[in-house]
């Protein structure tokens, strides 16, 4: 019976394929950072701060693309977009292993904008090939998939880059990104459902119309989400070295994914969802004590299961809410934005936690994000009673992220 959802859902067409192709896709997108960090602090000899300014020019240059190549997708259609980002990538990751650091800082932050927008693709395509009954398992896939993304992308990027070079390692990167661009190509997903199919690729949708608080809201805590995520990961490595035990620090990391995967499949079998900050209010506070385990690193593990078991369903909350709220025609754009909130997290979060652990040590690490997501948290609660106190009676669909709608209405045709 746990089960009978996936297994419905990847009885849908192209759903199977699509969570294929997206997945090896990103593979060499997961694997740049630490291939660009080793390739400055070890080609370019610089420090690791100038390392973490090249990742922050292209992380802002990914947060400011996303959701423009995900307007043009909306508007010009998926095939030219692929055609556009995937020259642009595979250009700039030939030119960035041989430019010296003054010139790689502002081409990061151009290849970063020009990014293959895989993530995001795979979002729009999985709203507009799934049901809303079947949204809620159809994007726990897509969370679990990405875990496997980012457990095998760093791994292989350091594998080539500590035998063959950072150079080729970058080189590498290249021709994963032109085998994803041509992937993604060929399969040519769908970006709208076959009832959205009287909308025209051309049509524009106001922002006013979607863009409302209730939408800000959902982007506060997917941001603060994977700021936790980071500043955990960084904090876990802190600890472990600080009491002697950090060769148990790729194990702990491993349980902490696993404990992710573990989640998320879990959520994916629930009939009905449940709102993202529900999830991840206590995915955040549960997140603060964590340090207190860094004597022992299977106490450290122990200690994360129950914020690691949140951070999948956390995610996957986020993008089914979206996926309801926003009208077809602007849905690209919408996904470009929740992407670059799920970037901005990912780049605050490690040097939060790095700056609490150099002022009061590394178990304050876990403390300093976790504390900061549950303000997030706080803050974001009033839009979320408000919503609650203005949900629709039943027979009206809800726009919260959960699968549930009355049958044979069509989602788009409620006001968000």
């Amino acid at each position: 019976m746990l089960l009978t959802p996936y297994r419905e859902t990847l009885a849908l067409p192209k759903i199977r394929s699509l969570l294929v192709v997206a997945t090896l896709a990103r593979i060499p997108i997961a694997a740049a950072a630490v291939v660009l960090t080793l390739h400055v602090v070890t080609d370019l000899g610089r420090g690791y701060g100038a390392a973490g300014l090249v990742g922050a020019a292209a992380t802002i240059g990914g947060s400011v693309g996303a959701p423009v190549m995900g307007r043009l997708i909306d508007r010009r259609g998926l095939r030219p977009v692929l055609v556009l980002t995937t020259v642009a990538e595979v250009i700039y990751w030939l030119v960035a292993q041989s430019l010296p650091y003054w010139a790689l800082l502002p081409v990061a932050a151009i290849g970063g904008f020009l990014a293959l927008p895989a993530f995001s693709v795979a979002r729009q395509s999985i709203a507009a090939l799934t049901p809303e009954s079947h949204r809620l398992p159809a994007f726990a896939l897509d969370s679990m998939t990405t875990e496997l993304s980012f457990m095998a992308g760093p791994a292989l990027g350091v594998l080539i880059a500590t035998t063959a070079g950072p150079r080729v390692a970058m080189i590498s990167l290249a021709v994963g990104i032109l085998l994803a661009g041509v992937g993604l190509w060929l399969l040519n997903p769908p970006i709208r459902a076959a009832h959205e199919a009287s909308v025209s690729s051309g049509e524009r949708v106001s922002r006013r119309s979607w863009l409302k608080p209730r939408f800000v809201a959902i982007l506060a805590v997917t941001m603060a989400a994977t700021l936790v995520l980071s500043g955990t990961d960084v904090a876990v490595v802190a600890v472990l070295r600080d009491s002697g035990q950090v060769a148990w620090t790729g194990a702990v990391l491993s349980l902490w994914a696993l404990f992710s995967l573990i989640g998320g499949f879990a959520y994916g079998t629930v009939r009905r969802g449940v709102p993202a900050l529900v999830l991840f209010a206590p995915m955040a506070l549960l997140t603060i004590p964590v340090g207190l385990g860094g004597d022992h690193w299977w106490l450290l593990a122990l200690l994360l299961i129950p914020a690691g078991a949140l951070c999948a369903p956390t995610i996957t909350a986020s993008s089914a809410a979206i996926s309801n709220m926003i009208p077809a025609a602007a849905r690209g754009e919408a996904m470009g934005l929740h992407n670059s909130a799920l970037t901005v997290g990912v780049a605050l979060g490690g040097p939060l936690a790095g700056l609490a652990i150099d002022t009061w040590g590394p178990a304050w690490g876990f403390a300093t994000v976790g504390a900061v997501g549950v303000l997030v948290a706080l803050l974001v609660l009033p839009a979320e009673l408000r919503r609650r106190r203005e949900t629709p009676e039943p027979g009206v669909a809800p726009h919260d992220g959960s699968p549930e709608q009355t049958p044979g209405r069509d989602p788009e045709s409620v006001p968000a």
